[in-house]
């Protein structure tokens, strides 16, 4: 695996009792969430194949969508998450193995994934520059990265102000969840061959959790 270039990445650390009781209320409220995104979830997953890398899988509620043939990866740092995981891919009839480690430092070798998903996780990873760095690292030449993600309203907007106002609260009780990142932007300079974004109002139980974004980006 190359290593050539990349930064040192040092995971910030959380207590276990905050993990195991996000890794609890997730796995509760990840269902009542699909009635907003399951559909999405549907036409954007449809064509995956191959091998494919799900970082901040949480509970495993993506991969009832999920072609039955793919081989899925999940990167997940929060180990009580992993039993929901295991159950839901068990359910599902989906390969799955799990990598306890973080999404800026993915225990790939370049070149090695067909496909990478990510579904509201980007908001939350400690340096989405870096776990973008490494997304594009391992995806194959025309390899894609598949995306849900909630980002930041536009800036002077009564939304955004609010998010703003609300971010260092919400890191605390949303797993480092930021309110207010401008996540498009990242993607755009990201080095990706081709990004597709398209902007969606998706209803949720979340008001500051919007707008969102969704779409591919092809190494």
């Amino acid at each position: 695996m190359c290593t050539c270039g990349r930064k040192a990445f040092h995971p910030e650390k959380r207590p276990a009792w905050s993990e195991h009781l996000f890794a609890w209320a997730w796995a509760r409220a990840a269902t009542p969430l699909e009635k907003s995104y399951g559909r999405i979830k549907e036409q954007l997953f449809r064509d995956l194949s191959g091998e494919v890398v799900e970082i901040g899988p949480g509970a495993g509620i993506n991969l009832r969508h999920f072609p039955k043939a793919v081989h899925v990866r999940g990167i997940e740092p929060n180990a009580f998450m992993h039993p929901y995981l295991r159950a839901e891919a068990e359910a599902q009839g989906i390969q799955l193995s799990i990598d306890s480690g973080h999404a800026e430092a993915i225990g790939l070798p370049d070149e090695s994934v067909d496909a990478v998903v990510s579904t509201l996780v980007l908001c939350s990873v400690f340096n989405p520059e870096l776990a973008l760095t490494e997304i594009r690292r391992v995806l194959k030449p025309g390899g894609r990265f598949y995306f849900i993600e909630h980002v930041a309203a536009p800036r002077g907007s009564v939304m955004r102000r609010a998010q703003d106002f609300l971010a260092p609260a919400w890191r605390r009780i949303g797993d480092g969840c930021h309110p207010n990142r401008e996540t498009a932007p990242l993607l755009r300079a990201a080095g990706f061959t081709r990004v597709d974004i398209e902007e969606r109002r998706i209803k949720n139980p979340f008001i500051i959790v919007a707008p969102h974004i969704l779409g591919t980006a092809t190494k």
